[in-house]
Formats: C-alpha cells, sequence, structure tokens
C-alpha cells in the first residue's frame, strides 16, 4: 500500500509523496539546526506543494454585509471576535483581552465584543460587561471571523490564516516559546503581510485597549491566498491510487 503524508511540515521517511499544505516561500529559511540543511532547501527536495488548503468556500463570504446581517451584527456596531483554539492554554489571553475592554469601549462606544471560551475553557469563570459576549461555543466560528472587524487570537495557522483569506485585520499573541507560532506561522504571516503581532507583555489594558482601537476596521490588502488548494492536493495524491 502506498504511503501518502499531507502535512505543514512533518519529517518522515517512509513515504511515496509528501505534500506541503501551503508554498515554497511559507517555509522558513533557516536551518535545521548547525551543520544541519536549510528547512527551505529541503522541504523543495522531498515535498510537493498544493498551496494553502482552507475550508472556507468564498462564494459563501462575498457579500460581507449580507453575512453580518445573518449574524446579527448592526452596521453602526464595530465587532471584534476574541478566540484563543479549543485548549485551555488560551485562558489568560482571554483574561487580557476581557479586561482591557472597558478601556477600549471609551476609545469606541460602538464597540461589540465577543468572546468564544471553545470547549476546555468555561464561560462562568470569565468576568462579563455590557456589550461583551462570552459564548462556550460558536457555530461557524469561521463567518464570525470573516465578518469582524477585528479580531484577537493566538498564533496558530488556521484561524490566522482563514482572517487572512478573509482579508480582516487581526491581533494575534503567540505563546512564549511555541516554536511553530513564532516562527513558522510569524513568517507565513508577514509574508502574506497579515495580522499585527504582538508579545503578551504588550496586553496590559491601557496597550490593548489602543491597540484595539487602532486596528479595528482598518483597510487590509493582503497577498491573495488561492482557493484551488484542496483539488491541487487532491490531484497529487490520485496520482498515486
Amino acid at each position: 500500500m502506498d504511503e501518502i503524508l499531507v502535512s505543514n511540515f512533518m519529517v518522515f521517511t517512509e513515504r511515496d509523496r509528501a505534500v506541503f499544505v501551503g508554498n515554497p516561500g511559507d517555509v522558513v529559511p533557516d536551518r535545521f539546526g548547525a551543520g544541519l540543511p536549510a528547512i527551505r532547501d529541503w522541504v523543495e527536495r522531498n515535498y510537493q506543494f498544493s498551496g494553502y488548503v482552507s475550508g472556507i468556500s468564498p462564494a459563501d463570504l462575498d457579500d460581507r454585509e449580507a453575512v453580518r446581517a445573518a449574524l446579527g451584527y448592526r452596521p453602526d456596531e464595530k465587532v471584534c471576535v476574541v478566540t484563543v483554539g479549543g485548549s485551555g492554554v488560551g485562558t489568560d489571553l482571554l483574561r487580557r483581552v476581557m479586561a482591557a475592554f472597558p478601556a477600549a469601549r471609551r476609545l469606541l462606544p460602538e464597540l461589540r465584543m465577543i468572546v468564544v471560551t471553545g470547549p476546555r475553557i468555561d464561560p462562568g469563570s470569565l468576568p462579563s460587561h455590557d456589550g461583551l459576549e462570552v459564548h462556550g461555543y460558536v457555530h461557524d466560528l469561521y463567518r464570525h471571523l470573516a465578518a469582524c472587524d477585528l479580531a484577537v487570537v493566538q498564533g496558530g495557522l488556521t484561524t490566522t490564516m482563514e482572517l487572512t483569506a478573509s482579508q480582516r485585520p487581526f491581533l494575534y499573541v503567540p505563546l512564549r516559546h511555541h516554536f511553530e507560532q513564532n516562527f513558522h506561522v510569524r513568517h507565513r504571516l508577514d509574508r502574506y503581510g497579515a495580522g499585527r503581532c504582538l508579545d503578551y507583555e504588550q496586553t496590559g489594558p491601557e496597550a490593548l485597549a489602543q491597540s484595539l482601537a487602532d486596528e479595528i476596521g482598518r483597510p487590509v490588502s493582503y497577498r491573495p491566498v488561492e482557493t484551488d488548494g484542496a483539488a491541487r492536493a487532491a490531484a497529487l495524491l490520485a496520482e498515486l491510487i
């Protein structure tokens, strides 16, 4: 049986085809280590590239105002979506963002903040304010991200690339010492000209409130994200079947 590897970046020695979800420029140019090969050169020799694969259908999001209306967002409010993924590691970031909400609301009276905790953080354990909503789960979160005026997220690839594909402004705060988020994801986002990276130390209430006010609704012009990545990956795999 043929063995197939589809990955953002992994090293396997036994495979018939390895597919990198992205493009050569998305791979960092650094070396694996002293005296070891350059990462991009090695990946180009050992992987084929599908381009980015997104689960989002651009046609479903063409009319952003219609999406906003369907989600219950008014034209006169600025919507900020805050999400930290499915683990409990984002609790501290959620608390930081929520602590900044009153100061941000003074700068942006029309601000509405939607906080999505995910399955491992109890929404009831977090504070609440007028104009701030806390949900454990939001159906079709990608639509909320595509419709928002700003998102605040960690440095995970999937969420940040959904925001990039949707051409939405966002702040991202990578986990400290998280190699993928601080090097690989940040390199890719820099290549797309997407998002504004903040260190955790930059998320005090007043500083974060100002960052929210500066970024919310800001026009962006990121590098376009291809929409045929899944078809290209499928074609690469079909050759082995």
